[in-house]
């Protein structure tokens, strides 16, 4: 059933944004959202904070497995309905001041990888070919399993996200799926106020193609060229500095998923040997960076926190307490309690 996601979990990541509203909808439904999370191999912090990096394949697994054993066909529709613009962080600032629809999908169809790799919406021709109507696709990438639950609660924000930029009606023409879901198909013609076709070749929203040119109301063209900057600021090109991106990733991957070269690589979408020769020739190594990651972070944790020494070695990538204390040495010539107690000292 959800274990067939599971499979490809070391493929694609996505930010833990994308459980927001998870955790209120099993407890509605009267399950436990942090035992479903652990089955999944996800960590339950996932569940209330929005920038961890985790398998997006782990997410669909977790939404499949929630429908299942909370007998809940409609879980990714109620999902959606508690999530909003604000999960995609900067991404979201650059959408909210587009001048118009199709500024808002060249937003996503540039950028959207930094909330989720393997996702996508593309504006394509109507599939039934009429004129007047474009597709607004949404999926996973090219090879991947369709997900049920994660599609339906895609497909679900994309068209809230639409009727808050536009004021509510926009003339939705149908939804396709490329499914037979489990729910009633009057559930998503309640949910979408329009007409829904099934084991349809890709998951999409058909919407008038005037839609595409429609101007936003509230749009701010100073911001929107802000965020745009800082998104291509965030993605980098080719040529730009690899070691603050490597960085970023080892800090994100920390606690989550082990910080190794090959995760990294493909956050970065890059080989792990081409990381490490532009790594070198920046003066720097994978190694170094994970070290200095871990150091930083191991002091953040033992002089604003109480956590036990051994959640923090857990969350910094080391297997025990002892290993743990061993690095302190290393770093700063002295135990991880010593540090702790000097830093009470010299604040309190």
């Amino acid at each position: 059933m959800y274990d067939k996601y599971l499979i490809l979990s070391d493929m694609s990541v996505i930010r833990s944004a994308g459980l927001r509203g998870f955790r209120a909808t099993v407890a509605e439904l009267g399950g436990d959202a942090e035992q479903l999370a652990v089955a999944c191999g996800l960590p339950p912090a996932a569940l209330d904070t929005d920038d961890l990096l985790i398998p997006d394949s782990a997410v669909a697994a977790v939404l499949e497995l929630a429908s299942h054993q909370l007998d809940c066909p409609d879980l990714g529709l109620r999902v959606s309905r508690r999530q909003d613009l604000d999960m995609l962080g900067p991404l979201a600032l650059a959408i909210r001041n587009s001048p118009s629809l199709a500024h808002v999908l060249e937003c996503l169809s540039r950028y959207l990888f930094l909330h989720a790799r393997a996702l996508s919406v593309t504006m394509e021709p109507d599939p039934y070919g009429d004129r007047r109507v474009i597709a607004l696709r949404y999926g996973v990438a090219p090879g991947l399993p369709t997900p049920i639950q994660g599609t339906d609660l895609g497909l679900a924000f994309v068209h809230r996200a639409i009727q808050r930029l536009v004021l509510e009606r926009y003339g939705l023409r149908s939804v396709e799926l490329p499914y037979h879901p489990a729910a009633p198909i009057e559930t998503y013609e309640t949910m979408f106020g329009a007409p829904v076709r099934v084991g349809r070749p890709s998951a999409a929203l058909r919407v008038p193609r005037s839609l595409a040119t429609r101007p936003l109301s509230g749009a701010d063209e100073n911001l929107h060229r802000l965020a745009m900057a800082f998104l291509a600021e965030q993605s980098g090109g080719a040529d730009a500095a690899i070691a603050p991106k490597v960085r970023a990733a080892v800090g994100q991957l920390l606690g989550t998923t082990p910080p190794e070269i090959g995760a990294v690589a493909r956050l970065l979408t890059v080989h792990p040997r081409t990381l490490q020769r532009r790594l070198a020739a920046e003066d720097t190594s994978f190694a170094t960076i994970l070290e200095q990651v871990r150091r930083d972070a191991a002091r953040r944790y033992l002089t604003t926190t109480e956590m036990p020494m051994n959640q923090i070695a857990s969350l910094i990538g080391l297997g025990d307490q002892a290993t743990f204390t061993r690095s302190a040495r290393r770093w700063w010539g002295t135990t991880p309690t010593a540090l702790r107690r000097d830093s009470i000292h010299r604040h309190g």
